[in-house]
């Protein structure tokens, strides 16, 4: 480690397999290596430092000005909000090490430790972050509180290995190198170490929305966009639709005209949607 500058690093660990991970990933517009971290988890860990090293100092040239903890909540609920499983950030620096917790829209949850282990968060906080885990209400939840609680010896570091211990006996194992408390370089390195690991980086926003409907056709909205069940849904929008706007017509109505011409609007779309993607590079649609 460089002990001219303070250990600043961060790993972010998704609820999901790596293949659920890679399309939302890729929408963060940053370069990070991602990789399997035990049974149903997923670890991004990202390349460089996009935030500020030295709380209170001067950035460089061409630096980031965001401290470690704000950079990885909003990548933590940027993540969340476009998945259907919760993320969680971890991040230190050389004053403080703590986690956010992201999941759906809700308000993100989070707790912090000063360097040398003191707690300075919420006690709440820890028992909502079991809760939107689904850990154990009583012995996980146990051993949770026993890390917000002052114990002489115990730093920053020793609090987020607790942490990851509890988590543990949710399937989460991270691969070797990954260590909480190492600087952001040795983090990359070890990512690399990984055989399983693989880089995501952006490469434009079309390519963007074509793995976010990727992700969407991946998730259980899949059959409802694509194949038989988005067929059948687009022709019952359109055998819906006509009637209803006639209706609106002879009634006067703007609003039944209104929603005929949304139903069938959607059931063409469905249809050409379904037919593009079949006729694309992607392969033949789904049977």
């Amino acid at each position: 480690m460089d002990v001219t500058s303070p250990p600043v690093g961060a790993l972010l660990l998704c609820r999901a397999e790596p293949e659920t991970v890679r399309p939302v990933a890729h929408l963060l517009r940053a370069r990070m290596l991602l990789a399997p971290a035990g049974e149903g988890w997923s670890v991004l860990v990202p390349e460089g430092k996009p935030w500020q090293g030295e709380r209170g100092g001067r950035p460089g040239a061409g630096e980031a000005v965001e401290p470690v903890d704000r950079v990885l909540g909003g990548w933590a609920t940027a993540l969340a909000v476009g998945s259907t499983w919760p993320v969680l950030a971890l991040w230190w620096d050389a004053d403080r090490a703590g986690y956010t917790l992201a999941a759906g829209f809700r308000r993100p949850v989070g707790y912090v430790w000063l360097a040398d282990g003191t707690p300075a968060g919420e006690d709440e906080a820890m028992r909502t972050f079991a809760e939107r885990l689904g850990l154990d209400p009583v012995l996980d939840v146990q051993a949770l509180e026993t890390l917000t609680r002052p114990e002489p010896g115990t730093d920053a570091r020793a609090r987020l290995l607790g942490v990851l211990a509890v988590l543990s006996r949710t399937g989460l194992e991270l691969p070797p190198g990954l260590d909480p408390g190492e600087a952001s370089g040795q983090l990359t390195a070890g990512a690399y170490g990984s055989p399983a690991a693989e880089p995501i980086t952006w490469t434009g926003w079309r390519d963007a929305v074509k793995v976010e409907l990727e992700a969407v056709e991946n998730s259980r909205l899949g059959p409802w966009m694509r194949g038989p069940r988005a067929r059948a849904l687009a022709a019952v929008q359109l055998a819906a639709g006509l009637p209803i706007a006639l209706w609106g017509v002879g009634r006067r109505s703007g609003g039944w005209v209104c929603a005929g011409a949304l139903l069938m609007t959607h059931g063409a779309l469905g249809l050409a949607y379904d037919r593009i993607r079949a006729e694309g590079p992607e392969g033949p649609a789904r049977s």
